[in-house]
C-alpha cells in the first residue's frame, strides 16, 4: 500500500489566491479608480493615497467619520488558463467581506452578503471565461443599512444601529476605542479548483485517552461527484481505510490510534503537546488524489464544573482531570483595522501572556473571531481560550433572517476553530443578560410591557436556542462547552458572587476603593479592571508632529474614550498617590495606580481559592494608542500592570490579609507538584533596612497542595503601630528542604502615606543588554525608561540589595525614577 500511495498521480484539488492580484477601489460616486490592497479596508486604502489622515494621530478620528456613510467599490481583473477552466468545479471563496456587499463576476451578480464573520463560497465555473475575467465587489454603508433594519423594529434598540449589523461591534466606538466603521475585503479571496470529490471538513473527535493509548476519529465531510470506492490514508504508511461513498454529501468517521500519547497541557502544567496528522483522500481507480490535508490538534480534556455547595455553586475548569485555577486576561482586537494584524504581533502578545504566568484568555464578544494565527499561538503557548461569540452590550433582533444569518456564522467559525485544543468554552455573548436586567434601557427608551417581553423572547431565541443548538449540530461532545452570557449575573446582585462568572465593576464604574476587592470575591472573575496611561512612546505616537506632553493637550484628551476617565483616575490617584502636574510623573503614577488596584484584586481572588477558581482582568491589549484598561499598550510596551500581573500570577505565592490588627498568611500553589513541611519567614524592616523583628515558623508537617492558611500573627508583635508608614514585611515561603517556594513584600500603608527617603540608585552596565541596579534604602516602584523592553520594571528594590535586568536591545543610557521622585 505504501508504494501504491507513492505512485498516485493527478491531484484533484488546487487553489489560487486572488488577493495579490491588482485590486482597485473607489467611492461609488466617483469615476477614478485607485490602487487597493486585499486583504484590507477602505480606511487603509484611503490612507495609502493620502486622502485621509491617520485616524490614530492627533484628533483625526473626527475627520474620517464621513467614510462610514459612503458606498465603496472594489475590482480586479485576472486571467484563467484553459487548464484551470478544464476543472469540473471552480468555487470563488471569500473568507471575509465587510459587510453588506454585492459580488459581480464578468457583470453577473453572484451573491449579496450581510455578515462580516461568514465565509462566502460560490460556484463560478459557468461564469468564468478563458483569458481575462473581471471581479467586482460593491459595499454599501453598514451604518445606513443598519438604520434601515432598525426602522423595522417598533421600539428603539440601544446602541442602534450596530446591533442590527453582523460586523465587529467595537468599530462603532467603545470606551477604549475609536469609531471607525470599516468596509472592504478584509480577508483573503481565492479560487478553488476541484474534481470528483471535495473534502469540506475534517473534525478531530477524542473518544478515550489513557497513558498507553488514545482513541480518536477523524470525522470527514466529503462531497462526492460519483458513487464509488474511496480511500483515506494517514501519513502515507500509517494505515489506509476503504469507504463506499454515495453521490452527494457523505459523512464518515475514520478511526485512529496513538500509542503512549502526550497530553496538551496549559501553561504552568507542562508542555502544550501538539500532533500533526497528514490525511489523504484518494480514489483507487485511476489513482486520483482528491485532497492532501494536514490536521493539527492536541489531546486534552476540559470540563466546566458547576456543583452546588453551602455557599452557592462552583464554577471552574477541570483540565486533563485536574482542577485548574484560571489566571489571565481579556482580549480585544489588536487593531481597529484587523487586516493590519500580523503573525508576529499575534505571537508576541500571546508570548507576553505566557511570560506573565497566564493560562487563559477570554476573547471579548465585541470584536472579531480572530485569525488562525491567534489560535495557533495559544495552542503553542498553553493558553486556554474562553471564546465569546460576537455579541456585546446591547439588545439584538431575532427575526428569521437574523437567526439564520447567525446560525451560518456560528457554523463557519466553529468548523474553522473546532480542532484548536486551546478553546475551552464557547460563550454566547458579553454582558447582554446584564444589559437587559441592569442597565435601564427599557426605562430610557420608554418600552411597553410587550416591548420588554419581546426583548427577553428574542434574547432566549438567540442565545438559549439558536447558538447552542447550532453548536450541538456542529461539534462533538468533547468540544462543546457552552455558556450563554458573560457575566451570568450582574455585579449589583448578591448571586453574582456565589455562582457563575462575574464582571465586578464596583471599582471604576462604582468608584469604590480598591480595598473593596477583598470583600467582592466571586466564583470566577471573568472581568474587572482599572485604567492607566500607556507608555510615553505610545503617547508620543498619538501625535503626527512634535508631541506636546501635557494632560490638557487636546490630542491627549482625545485618546481617552471614557467620558469620565480622567475624573475617575484622578479621584483614585488622590486617594492612594498624588496628582502631579508633571506629565511624565503623572503618566508613571497612573500606571502604578492601575497596577496597585489589580494586585489587590488578584491577591484577594487567589487567597479565596478554591471558592474562587479564576481571575481574568480587563484587558490585555489596545486597538490604538489610548488611555485604557490594558496591560500592554498599542505599541506592545508592557505597562506597570503587566509587570505586576507577572508577579501576581506566579505559580506559587505567599499572600497576606490584614484584618483587625491581625495578619493572615496564605500559601497558594497552582502547580501540579505538592510541597511538604512548608514554613514561612517573616522579617520586619524599616525603609533604611534595619531589621525590627524576625519570625520563622517551625515546619509541622503541613503540606501545600492547593492553598494553605498559615498561622496568623498580631501586627503589634511585629512592629509598633507608629512605624506602619516606614516599615514593610519581607515574606519567604520554604519547603521542608529549605528551598524557597515564594516571596512577597507586605506594606502597611498606602503609597502616599509612606515616609520614603531618597534612594541612592546606582546603575551598573554589565553588558550591552544587561544592567545591575542597587540601592541603599527602599526604592519603591523603580521605573526604568528607554526604548527597549526591560525584563522587569516598576518593581521594589529592598535596602542594600541589587537586581540584574536584561534589555531586549542596547541603550546608551537608562533613566531611572522611583516613587520618592514622583511624589515630590
Amino acid at each position: 500500500m505504501f508504494l501504491f500511495i507513492q505512485n498516485i498521480v493527478s491531484a484533484q484539488f488546487s487553489e489560487r489566491n486572488l488577493s495579490p492580484e491588482k485590486w482597485q477601489f473607489k467611492n461609488i460616486k466617483e469615476k477614478e479608480w485607485l490602487t487597493a490592497k486585499v486583504p484590507g479596508t477602505v480606511h487603509l486604502d484611503l490612507m495609502d493615497h493620502n486622502i485621509i489622515p491617520d485616524p490614530f494621530k492627533d484628533e483625526n478620528e473626527k475627520k474620517v467619520q464621513w467614510i462610514e456613510n459612503e458606498d465603496w467599490e472594489y475590482q480586479t481583473r485576472f486571467t484563467i488558463s484553459p487548464k484551470e477552466l478544464g476543472n469540473q468545479h471552480i468555487d470563488l471563496v471569500f473568507s471575509g467581506l465587510d459587510t453588506f456587499s454585492e459580488i459581480f463576476l464578468n457583470g453577473k451578480l453572484l451573491a449579496k452578503t450581510d455578515n462580516m464573520f461568514r465565509k462566502w463560497e460560490i460556484p463560478v465555473k459557468e461564469f468564468l471565461k478563458e483569458g481575462e475575467n473581471e471581479l467586482k465587489v460593491k459595499f454599501k454603508s453598514a451604518v445606513k443599512e443598519g438604520k434601515k433594519l432598525a426602522e423595522k423594529v417598533p421600539f428603539t434598540m440601544p446602541e442602534s444601529p450596530r446591533s442590527f449589523v453582523r460586523k465587529a461591534q467595537y468599530q462603532f466606538g467603545w470606551d477604549w476605542g475609536p469609531r471607525l466603521v470599516t468596509a472592504g475585503i478584509w480577508k483573503d479571496v481565492k479560487l478553488e479548483f476541484w474534481n470528483r470529490a471535495k473534502v469540506n471538513n475534517i473534525q478531530v473527535q477524542q473518544h478515550t485517552v489513557t497513558n498507553s493509548l488514545a482513541k480518536i476519529s477523524f470525522n470527514m465531510e466529503i462531497f462526492a461527484e460519483e458513487e464509488g470506492e474511496y480511500y483515506v490514508g494517514f501519513n502515507i504508511n500509517r494505515g489506509t481505510y476503504r469507504f463506499i461513498l454515495k453521490k452527494g454529501l457523505n459523512t464518515i468517521a475514520v478511526p485512529y490510534t496513538i500509542k503512549n500519547p502526550k497530553l496538551w497541557q496549559p501553561n504552568g502544567w507542562g508542555n502544550p503537546n501538539l500532533i500533526t496528522t497528514k490525511i489523504t483522500l484518494y480514489k483507487y481507480k485511476g489513482g486520483w488524489v482528491i485532497k492532501d490535508s494536514e490536521v493539527r490538534y492536541g489531546l486534552r480534556t476540559v470540563e466546566l464544573v458547576q456543583e452546588k455547595d453551602e455557599k452557592g455553586k462552583s464554577f471552574y475548569f477541570k483540565v486533563n482531570g485536574k482542577p485548574l485555577y484560571a489566571k489571565g486576561t481579556n482580549w480585544i482586537p489588536g487593531d481597529s483595522f484587523s487586516p493590519r494584524m500580523t503573525r508576529e504581533k499575534y505571537r508576541q502578545l500571546i508570548k507576553d501572556t505566557r511570560e506573565a504566568n497566564m493560562n487563559m484568555i477570554r476573547i471579548w464578544g465585541g470584536g472579531v473571531y480572530e485569525d488562525d494565527e491567534f489560535y495557533k499561538a495559544c495552542d503553542e503557548n498553553g493558553i486556554l481560550i474562553w471564546q465569546d461569540f460576537m455579541f456585546a452590550g446591547s439588545f439584538y433582533p431575532a427575526d428569521d433572517h437574523f437567526l439564520n444569518n447567525v446560525k451560518e456564522e456560528v457554523k463557519d467559525q466553529v468548523l474553522r476553530l473546532q480542532n484548536y485544543p486551546s478553546i475551552a468554552l464557547w460563550c454566547g455573548n458579553n454582558e447582554i443578560d446584564e444589559a437587559i436586567v441592569n442597565w435601564g434601557y427599557q426605562k430610557q427608551f420608554k418600552y411597553s410591557k410587550n416591548d420588554s417581553l419581546q426583548v427577553w423572547k428574542d434574547y432566549r431565541k438567540l442565545f438559549h436556542e439558536t447558538i447552542p443548538n447550532t453548536l450541538k449540530e456542529s461539534l462533538t461532545p468533547d468540544k462543546n462547552i457552552y455558556w450563554p452570557s458573560s457575566p451570568s449575573i450582574g455585579w449589583g446582585h448578591k448571586e453574582s458572587l456565589t455562582e457563575g462568572d462575574s464582571h465586578y465593576w464596583g471599582v471604576w464604574w462604582g468608584e469604590q476603593p480598591f480595598e473593596i476587592y477583598n470583600d467582592k470575591v466571586g466564583r470566577f472573575m471573568s472581568e474587572y479592571g482599572f485604567q492607566g496611561m500607556p507608555s510615553l512612546e505610545a503617547v508620543k505616537f498619538m501625535f503626527s508632529g512634535t508631541p506636546e506632553l501635557k494632560l490638557q493637550n487636546p490630542v491627549v484628551k482625545a485618546h481617552e474614550k471614557h467620558s469620565r476617565g480622567w475624573e475617575i483616575i484622578n479621584g483614585y490617584m488622590n486617594r492612594d498617590y498624588k496628582i502631579s502636574e508633571d506629565f511624565i510623573k503623572y503618566n508613571y503614577i497612573s500606571q502604578l495606580l492601575q497596577a496597585r488596584g489589580m494586585k489587590i484584586a488578584v491577591e484577594a481572588y487567589r487567597r479565596a481559592k478554591p471558592y474562587n477558581m479564576g481571575t481574568l482582568y480587563w484587558q490585555l491589549n489596545d486597538c490604538w494608542p489610548v488611555v485604557s484598561w490594558s496591560s500592554i499598550d498599542y505599541l506592545g510596551n508592557w505597562k506597570a500592570l503587566h509587570y505586576q500581573m507577572k508577579r501576581s500570577f506566579e505559580q506559587q505565592a505567599i499572600l497576606t490579609e490584614e484584618k483587625n490588627g491581625i495578619l493572615n498568611f496564605y500559601a497558594v500553589n497552582d502547580g501540579l507538584d505538592k510541597f511538604d513541611d512548608v514554613s514561612i519567614e517573616i522579617r520586619a524592616l524599616n525603609f533604611e533596612g534595619k531589621i525590627l523583628s524576625d519570625i520563622s515558623s517551625v515546619p509541622d508537617g503541613k503540606v501545600l497542595e492547593s492553598v494553605l492558611k498559615l498561622d496568623p500573627v498580631e501586627i503589634e508583635t511585629l512592629i509598633p503601630v507608629a512605624d506602619k508608614n516606614k516599615t514593610f514585611l519581607q515574606l519567604i515561603l520554604k519547603d521542608g528542604n529549605g528551598k524557597i517556594i515564594a516571596q512577597n513584600i507586605h506594606f502597611f500603608s498606602k503609597p502616599n502615606e509612606m515616609k520614603l527617603t531618597k534612594p541612592n540608585l546606582q546603575v551598573k552596565q554589565i553588558s550591552p543588554t544587561e544592567i545591575e541596579l542597587s540601592t541603599n534604602v527602599l526604592a519603591k516602584d523603580i521605573y526604568l525608561m528607554g526604548d527597549t523592553h526591560f525584563s522587569d520594571n516598576f518593581f521594589d528594590l529592598l535596602p542594600n540589595t541589587s537586581k540584574k535586568i536584561l534589555l531586549s536591545k542596547p541603550l546608551d543610557k537608562v533613566e531611572v525614577m522611583s516613587l520618592w521622585d514622583a511624589l515630590r
